[in-house]
């Protein structure tokens, strides 16, 4: 299985809820307490991220897990 468009998926959905909220990605970072270069590389597609790491980003960005699985519409 190519994972690559799910990764790349999940890490638009990051930014996108990221920049609705008004976050810089050191903000999104301390919020989770994550590293910056860590949350750029999930923005990326470049990280496969951990289930315990994507609930730290749902909490911190006040959306379901699921809003950062499915697709979402940025038009």
């Amino acid at each position: 299985m190519n994972t690559e468009p799910i990764l790349r998926q999940f890490g638009n959905n990051v930014r996108y809820w990221r920049k609705m909220r008004g976050f810089s990605q050191e903000e999104l970072a301390e919020k989770c307490g994550l590293h910056r270069t860590y949350i750029g590389g999930i923005e990326r597609g470049e990280r496969n991220v951990a289930l315990v790491n994507i609930v730290k980003l749902s909490t911190a960005l006040d959306v379901s897990v699921s809003n950062l699985i499915e697709r979402v519409d940025t038009r």
